[in-house]
């Protein structure tokens, strides 16, 4: 923003002070989040993966002295360790298509937004997830909105039979851990120098928005066939 307003005022001749444009990212909230979730959003193929990632919002030492997002954000441990910020839900089909997302505090269950149901609107068949999903009772609402849950079994579980086409898909899970990274490291949707939580939102709807554009996204290529096996290609 900085580098338009100095370097190129030719190409934009309106663009405003880096302040005003702070001040007015929350009128583009709301319209960017349905030109997201209604026209960028793919389409589900009936293979779907999911995945919650950290948003930080400051390093774990200034924890204590952080003032900006007070009360919205939230501690959350990963297996990186603790965090304090945000979580970002994710839902991928096979071809690196976001085909939902949330956002929330940092101490909340990745389970949480599958329970509610919202994550899920428009996602039918399989669901590829990894251990941290497993739950009875998230398995049985899931099973009620025409959704199968696929992970691998933990430890101290019974050994469970899983199809071939089941094994095939826990090996793909890494898709959208590529996707997670893009969004990191490419559009920059995690960073430690927001002014507001209007900044924040604001930042991880476009880099969003803007990884939904991609002509060349993360994809695997599985197709079912009739006798319940995957075709890879």
């Amino acid at each position: 923003m900085g580098c338009a307003c100095k370097h190129l005022k030719g190409l934009f001749p309106k663009c405003v002070s880096y302040n005003r444009f702070v001040e007015s990212e929350k009128s583009v909230l709301l319209p960017l989040t349905i030109f997201i979730k209604n026209v960028l959003r793919g389409t589900c193929t009936g293979i779907s993966f999911v995945d919650s990632t950290p948003l930080r919002v400051c390093r774990n030492q200034r924890i204590l002295i952080h003032k900006t997002f007070e009360g919205p954000a939230e501690r959350g441990k990963r297996s990186m360790g603790w965090f304090f910020g945000f979580k970002l839900h994710l839902i991928i089909n096979g071809r690196g298509e976001i085909l939902n997302f949330m956002f929330t505090p940092g101490n909340v269950d990745e389970r949480e937004p599958l329970k509610q149901g919202r994550l899920l609107k428009d996602i039918k068949g399989k669901l590829c997830a990894d251990k941290g999903y497993i739950g009875q009772a998230l398995l049985e609402n899931l099973s009620l909105n025409g959704v199968q849950l696929v992970t691998k079994a933990k430890n101290n579980m019974r050994n469970s039979l899983m199809s071939m086409a089941d094994r095939i898909l826990i090996r793909k899970r890494a898709l959208i851990e590529t996707v997670n990274d893009e969004l990191e490291d490419i559009e920059q949707i995690e960073h430690s120098r927001h002014r507001s939580v209007n900044d924040f939102v604001a930042n991880a709807l476009s880099a969003i928005a803007a990884y939904c554009f991609f002509e060349k996204k993360p994809a695997i290529d599985i197709d079912p066939i009739n006798d319940g096996q995957l075709n890879l290609f």
